[in-house]
């Protein structure tokens, strides 16, 4: 298997076993046996930074392909997310935010994993704010922290229960913040 197959398999399974999971249950069906990582991770916590590091990239390469999809308008790409949510669930793949899991199961500021985590959370806000300025958002700042307030509880309880209705409902609530948002700058509710 190769590293980056096995970095899928292993976020697969921290996305079922959460970050709690053992070893050998990382590496459960994947074919490799514990003492074929030593050579490239030295223990779990190593896997588990890549695996994280690996998933992070994957996340910045998508919103990169949506900020330069010019067939989506800025509203659609702020909600993108809830999109690519369903289908991963559909594929029974539950996407539970491993970063802010991460961050608690990390909790030390110094951990690699806790700071890759809080890039990653950060990079997640940078994208909102974005597209929140280029629409002329007033206080976009303030918008963008209340979307992905909605878009970490959605993810949060995507860990626990799974069901599709809750990434239906975060979108609804993200969809409501951007309209209030933008009534606010066109002075509907001055």
């Amino acid at each position: 298997m190769q590293r980056e197959a096995l970095l899928d398999h292993v976020l697969i399974k921290l996305e079922q076993y959460g970050l709690a999971a053992t070893l050998p249950e990382l590496l459960q069906d994947s074919g490799i046996n514990e003492s074929q990582l030593y050579p490239f991770w030295s223990d779990r916590d190593a896997l588990i930074f890549d695996c994280l590091r690996h998933h992070g990239q994957q996340i910045d390469i998508w919103q990169r392909q949506v900020m330069l999809d010019d067939e989506l308008t800025i509203e659609q790409k702020l909600l993108a997310r809830y999109d690519q949510l369903a289908i991963r669930l559909e594929k029974n793949r539950f996407p539970g935010c491993l970063f802010v899991a991460a961050c608690s199961a990390y909790p030390d500021e110094h951990s690699q994993i806790h700071q890759l985590s809080q890039r990653q959370k950060q990079s997640s806000l940078d994208y909102s704010r974005t597209l929140l300025r280029k629409l002329d958002i007033e206080d976009s700042e303030l918008v963008a922290k209340q979307m992905e307030l909605i878009l970490e509880g959605c993810l949060s309880r995507l860990m626990v229960n799974h069901h599709s209705d809750d990434i239906i409902t975060a979108k609804l609530l993200a969809e409501d913040i951007l309209k209030i948002a933008q009534c606010r700058k066109n002075g509907a509710l001055s």
